[in-house]
């Protein structure tokens, strides 16, 4: 692997911007302020803003790749490299894919959840984001325990989370635009839609138990955990008291509230963020950030909502752009339990992205570096002269 020099970039140490110089070896940041010395691939980062990569613990934009419209399928590998491509131009570096296993039939199916984690395992070593699987399962889908408790069991699941829609698909079943939204995703005519979601709804009672052992499988295979749009305390607590200490997307503020009180991670969607609101009308994340109450920005539909979210909280003086981006890099890491990330210093692993700030509103990627490797670059007139290799030693005869 192909030591690199950065030279001279506004560097993110800790909560501060540092005029300095970094070098890569390896998979690792092995030096801060230092000299080029023998790296032969130099970028001249001065002007720019050096930052750890982003960290995406959220991210279900692949669905689109996937099926771009309504019944128009295209291949899993070619959508996951697709998805692969857009997540590193926009400086995710480790993306968890957010794959829905439901109880309804077409692109949240078993079928489709089960394709998914085999393309990202066979399929990893080709992609330049560490591409981790995030399985969102639905509480009611109560025939996918057995093969989810395995799954867990085995170490496929990256970060596993519990989704209960059961209650918005039976209010959104009235609504005929999102009724007919429901009915094209799973392929079934409106009278198979109807069926199915009176048999699912009739199984309330036993969720609760599943969802208990569930939990159990997920501790025992120490897989961190979520749940989604908690909608009480009292239902955050139910989590937490199982292990469950991420909490995504809660609705409401004293929901929010007593996560942060409790020390979880709370996980709100940057795409909120940049577009001043939730397009659900729930919870408007600034005003959580504001308040404290958000600990983790997630890509959720839209892979440069991070990055743009960001800068437009530093813009907007809710947050320096040093807390700004512990939201999306450091603080994410620190939930998904992986703490060899989300910060720039001597013996992480090496995830930098070079960020032009011109426009502070639309930041540009203009290189990225992922676990040590130049994955992505904008501006070939970055790169410096290089050095020449060292000769071969010469053996007398």
């Amino acid at each position: 692997m192909t030591d690199i020099f950065l030279e001279g970039g506004r560097t993110l140490i800790g909560s501060e911007l540092v005029e300095t110089s970094l070098a890569v070896s390896g998979q690792d940041i092995a030096r801060v302020d230092t000299s080029r010395d023998r790296a032969r691939l130099a970028i001249d980062a001065r002007n720019l803003l050096v930052l750890p990569g982003i960290v995406d613990l959220h991210g279900d934009a692949f669905e689109r790749q996937m099926m771009p419209r309504a019944g128009v399928d295209f291949p899993i590998d070619v959508a996951l490299a697709d998805s692969d491509r857009q997540a590193i131009s926009n400086g995710i570096t480790t993306v968890f894919h957010a794959t829905t296993w439901s109880w309804e039939p077409g692109l949240r199916s078993g079928d489709n959840a089960r394709l998914l984690v085999e393309a990202i395992e066979r399929l990893r070593p080709q992609f330049a984001a560490d591409t981790r699987f995030h399985l969102r399962h639905e509480t009611y889908n109560l025939d996918a325990e057995g093969e989810i408790g395995q799954w867990l069991a085995e170490g496929r699941v990256d970060l596993f989370a519990f989704n209960d829609h059961m209650d918005g698909t039976v209010a959104d079943m009235a609504k005929p635009r999102k009724r007919n939204r429901m009915v094209e995703r799973t392929g079934l005519s409106d009278a198979a839609f109807d069926e199915l979601v009176a048999r699912v709804a009739s199984r309330t009672a036993d969720v609760p138990a599943s969802t208990a052992r569930l939990a159990a499988a997920a501790r025992a295979a120490e897989v961190r955990m979520l749940s989604h749009d908690d909608a009480t305390p009292a239902m955050r607590k139910a989590y937490r008291d199982q292990g469950v200490t991420i909490a995504e997307f809660p609705i409401n503020e004293e929901t929010a509230r007593d996560a942060a009180d409790a020390g979880d991670a709370i996980v709100y969607g940057a795409p909120n963020v940049v577009r001043g609101g939730s397009h659900t009308g729930w919870t408007k994340a600034s005003d959580m950030i504001a308040k404290g109450l958000c600990s983790v920005l997630a890509s959720d539909y839209y892979y440069p909502a991070q990055l743009l979210a960001a800068f437009r909280l530093a813009a907007d003086g809710l947050l320096p752009l040093a807390q700004a981006w512990k939201l999306i890099s450091e603080a994410p890491a620190q939930a998904a339990g992986l703490s060899d990330r989300g910060v720039i210093k001597e013996g992480r692993r090496a995830d930098i992205l070079l960020v032009d700030d011109t426009l502070p509103l639309r930041p540009r990627i203009v290189a990225v570096i992922a676990a040590g490797r130049l994955v992505h670059l904008a501006d070939a007139t970055r790169l410096l002269g290089s050095v020449a290799a060292p000769r071969a030693a010469v053996v007398a005869a």
